[in-house]
């Protein structure tokens, strides 16, 4: 299990994968963002994106699917999140797009309040396929603090 005492500043992670489908594009589109430049190769050709351009929303629901099946993997002692600060779409993300997610933690804080309890603050870049950063933010997360040994 992985506690808040394991996330030291400084440390950096690689959450994982995610391929960008033109049918995902389309259909988060269709329920969330209906915007036409993310429903129509037509009108998105008329816009600075010039083809069909994921939701800026669907690529934070991207990230959340990479970061979640990570923490899921690694077992960690995580209690959610209150928050995230300073989110950033950089460029715009495609159908066919490859994005990485990685992090780096920035700010370990024990709860005074809570002596179970400690938040950690990462700051979180996504990336195509070419490196180039397509989103930024800083997420704060709650985690259990490690079991004192018996």
């Amino acid at each position: 299990m992985i506690y808040f005492e394991d996330c030291t500043v400084g440390a950096e992670t690689l959450f994982g994968h995610y391929d960008v489908t033109r049918d995902e594009v389309l259909e988060f589109a269709r329920k969330y963002d209906p915007q036409p430049f993310h429903l129509s190769d037509e009108a998105a050709a008329k816009t600075h994106f010039g083809r069909l351009a994921a939701s800026g929303w669907h690529t934070c629901a991207m990230t959340m699917a990479v970061i979640a099946r990570h923490v899921v993997d690694t077992e960690q002692a995580g209690l959610g999140s209150p928050g995230i600060d300073e989110l950033r779409w950089l460029r715009p993300v495609y159908p066919g797009d490859r994005l990485t997610v990685r992090g780096k933690v920035v700010e370990s804080i024990p709860s005074r309040s809570k002596p179970t309890i400690g938040v950690i603050r990462s700051e979180n870049t996504v990336t195509n396929q070419d490196d180039v950063p397509v989103m930024r933010f800083t997420s704060i997360v709650m985690m259990l603090r490690r079991p004192e040994a018996a």
